[in-house]
């Protein structure tokens, strides 16, 4: 089962522009979705940027 959020999370195009590879989608998007900081950030409504990682690690551009 995928996260819900995927279609419209950043990180699809964070890995299409090739700044995370495929094993954060794997891993998070796919398997572990709920461990995702994204994913816990948005289901309580909290705001957070585009370069968040599921991890809580931010991106640098």
């Amino acid at each position: 089962m995928k996260c819900k959020w995927f279609n419209v999370c950043p990180l699809r195009w964070l890995e299409r522009e090739g700044k995370i590879t495929d094993e954060w989608r794997k891993q998070y998007c796919e398997k572990d979705f709920e461990k995702c900081k994204r994913y816990q950030l948005e289901e309580r409504g909290i705001p957070h940027s585009d370069y968040l990682l599921p991890d809580g690690t931010m991106i640098k551009d």
